[in-house]
């Protein structure tokens, strides 16, 4: 259900809520990636939405090249699976600034695959996060509009 007034869904509401959720997205990640609460990389987050979809409560899709065709394919299916779940779904765009939000995670030298990032369900208050709220909000909204993965661009520091 959508009740949301006109000032909600558009002026200068609508662009204050655009400069706040990436900050937002922001302290999402890092309080949940030392509680380790971030799977990273397409195959693992797959395992993990089959696994267990109940305990995803944020999936992230980032590219910085759309011509990637097999990637798109797995960017559809893992959408589809996540409407189809209700979980709060982005397209983030830098994945450079995601990459150094994230530590810079690094395994044996390689670059970890940070194509599609989930935040599961913490332990401990995350879940209670304004941070996490807002994001949460926003993705609501974005569906409202019919903007079912909407696109979040994280700034550079």
């Amino acid at each position: 259900m959508c009740n949301m007034t006109f000032e909600e869904t558009s002026g200068e509401n609508s662009s204050e809520r655009m400069e706040s959720v990436p900050k937002a997205l922001e302290e999402v990640l890092s309080s949940a990636l030392p509680q380790g609460c971030i799977t990273v990389g397409v195959y693992e987050a797959a395992k993990s939405l089959n696994a267990d979809p109940d305990n995803v409560v944020l999936c992230l899709l980032a590219t910085d090249d759309e011509e990637d065709v097999a990637l798109q394919i797995h960017f559809t299916l893992i959408q589809a699976f996540c409407c189809e779940n209700d979980i709060n779904i982005l397209r983030v765009s830098n994945m450079r600034r995601l990459a150094e939000i994230l530590g810079g995670m690094k395994s044996g030298g390689e670059p970890i695959d940070l194509h599609c990032v989930l935040v599961t369900n913490p332990q401990s208050s995350l879940w209670k996060d304004p941070a996490l709220s807002k994001v949460t909000r926003f993705c609501r909204e974005s569906r409202c509009l019919d903007q079912w993965v909407p696109v979040i661009n994280l700034p550079d520091r």
